[in-house]
């Protein structure tokens, strides 16, 4: 898109006769006033970047407050403190509870010995993802340790520096101020690899594993290996390296040729106009991985139609080949198989009566909503309300939906 604005640009310079420069309003801009135009845009940088670093401040405050305020209670369980508070962190900021949880440590360990990182962030010499990446850098040292690592990064021209870089010098300079923690920290790595999957644009997805160092080099080198093996066979070359890398690894994962159907159930939101009005320009959709006009059911073993209006799931067919759940499904394809609360888009884990059971709520549709697990079980601490579109923290601020 830059390209085509850039080529858009010229072109209307272009549109002028050759004698004449090209002109905005018929002046042409001397290099001072492109200058001054590029130093607006620093001094903005900076700007955010102190907003930022008091927002972090702030977060840190509230947190604070809020500890204060929960010490007074007879019985303090510290994971449900820090649960609520990230809750209502994530409502302030309008971010996910993995991402406010990410901002409340990052506001908690500049703090913690990160003196000199602390004020360029203040200052607006360094953004909030550089700064997050020493914060990471750091998440296993002691203060100490981690106040030394302030001064030799203090030794470096951090702002000049792009976030990989400066995470690796972090990284590197973690190491060496404290080699046993880590090594242990690598140790722990290794005991956290995982294999997961996000929906990507255009119906598809994006299968990652997160895997020991050498272990990944070996699996993406094997991808590589097959492709060279193509090549040089005698059968015609029609696929991209990319194409085989990934038919590979299907094939090899589940024992089946890439092209042959997979056996798997698929929910697709069908519009209802789609049904009535076969050229109804309205796509399908599937839960949790957005529209789609590409998908063939020869390639899926078990499909399953679910009717919706205007978003809304209104009704559907039974071609599940396991076991019932139809209404757990509907639920979960009406909520695109994402939480339904307030800024969270975490894969739905569990499934929730937005009117509690206990309160005459019933088991159905409309009641219904899938949650997150942390959003589930931060509804049962003391002080926070759910309404059907209404969320209400322990300070009383409310959080409502429009649409």
């Amino acid at each position: 898109m830059f390209d085509l604005w850039v080529m858009s640009c010229y072109d209307d310079c272009m549109t002028t006769t050759l004698a004449d420069p090209p002109t905005v309003a018929g002046v042409v801009p001397s290099r001072e006033e492109r200058a001054a135009g590029f130093a607006r845009i620093e001094r903005l940088v900076a700007l955010r970047n102190r907003i930022d670093a008091e927002i972090a401040e702030e977060v840190r405050a509230a947190a604070q407050r809020e500890v204060q305020a929960r010490l007074q209670e007879a019985l303090v369980d510290p994971e449900r403190v820090e649960a609520s508070i990230i809750g209502q962190l994530g409502l302030a900021l309008r971010v996910s509870p993995t991402r406010a949880r990410t901002q409340l440590r990052l506001a908690r360990d500049l703090h913690a010995g990160l003196d000199t990182i602390r004020q360029a962030f203040a200052a607006g010499e360094l953004d909030e993802r550089r700064v997050a990446a020493i914060v990471a850098a750091a998440r296993h040292l002691d203060p100490t340790p981690r106040a030394e690592l302030d001064r030799r990064l203090s030794l470096h021209d951090l702002p000049l520096l792009g976030v990989r870089r400066i995470a690796d010098l972090a990284r590197t300079v973690a190491a060496a101020v404290a080699p046993e923690a880590f090594a242990e920290r690598a140790r722990a790595a290794r005991r956290d690899r995982q294999v997961t999957i996000s929906p990507a644009e255009d119906g598809m997805a994006v299968l990652r594993a997160l895997l020991p160092m050498e272990q990944g080099i070996a699996c993406y080198a094997a991808l590589r290996k097959a492709v060279t093996e193509h090549w040089v066979g005698p059968e015609p070359v029609t696929r991209t390296r990319g194409q085989i890398m990934a038919d590979t690894l299907i094939e090899r994962l589940t024992g089946e040729s890439a092209a042959a159907p997979a056996r798997v159930e698929i929910q697709v939101l069908v519009p209802v106009e789609s049904l009535l009005d076969p050229d109804s320009p309205l796509p399908a959709e599937i839960p949790g991985f957005g529209p789609t006009d590409l998908l063939d059911q020869a390639t899926c073993v078990g499909w399953r139609r679910l009717a919706t209006r205007d978003g809304i799931v209104i009704g559907g067919d039974s071609r599940r080949r396991a076991f019932g759940g139809v209404l757990a499904d509907w639920i979960r394809a009406r909520d695109r198989g994402r939480c339904t609360e307030l800024g969270c888009d975490a894969p739905i884990e569990h499934l929730d009566h937005r009117r509690r059971w206990s309160e005459g709520g019933p088991t159905s549709l409309g009641n219904g909503r899938g949650t997150c697990a942390f959003h589930n079980q931060l509804r049962e601490q003391p002080g926070w309300h759910l309404t059907d579109r209404t969320t209400t923290t322990p300070t009383g601020r409310r959080y409502t939906l429009r649409s």
